[in-house]
């Protein structure tokens, strides 16, 4: 019975010689994505800039700052800003571009609750960072 085993663990050895063992692959762990850092230098674009990664991280919402925690175009820059008196400076280059490019509404949250989907509050937003931006605030 040795002799046997003996002989079926050499045909074995001799049957899988030309199976050749690749090395275990190389594991890597992901790292989490890191946020694309803002493309403006000035604090109000950077403000702004950061209000439109608000909205498209946690949604937008209309007819309230929060809801659920998705927020509008105020509720955005507020919890950006870094002081009351930014988050206002701010607002304000936003009503003049809602004024200007959307049609003269009186106040922002007024037109944020007439938008149909974040895409109007978004482009407003960021119209409002690249014009901050060439203002240098």
């Amino acid at each position: 019975m040795d002799g046997r085993l003996a002989l079926a663990g050499l045909a074995v050895d001799v049957n899988s010689a030309h199976i050749a063992l690749d090395p275990l692959p190389e594991i890597t762990i992901p790292q989490p994505p890191t946020a694309a850092p803002a493309p403006y230098a000035t604090p109000l674009a950077a403000l702004l800039h950061r209000a439109v990664a608000r909205i498209e991280k946690d949604g937008w919402a209309r007819g309230a700052l929060r809801e659920d925690g998705r927020r509008c175009a105020i509720g955005a820059v507020r919890v950006e800003a870094d002081s009351r008196e930014q988050a206002d400076d701010a607002c304000a280059l936003l009503l003049e571009i809602v004024r200007r490019e959307f049609g003269g509404e009186k106040t922002v949250p007024s037109w944020n609750d007439a938008q149909r989907g974040p895409r109007p509050v978004l482009l407003a937003l960021g119209r409002a960072a690249e014009l901050a931006d060439l203002r240098g605030q």
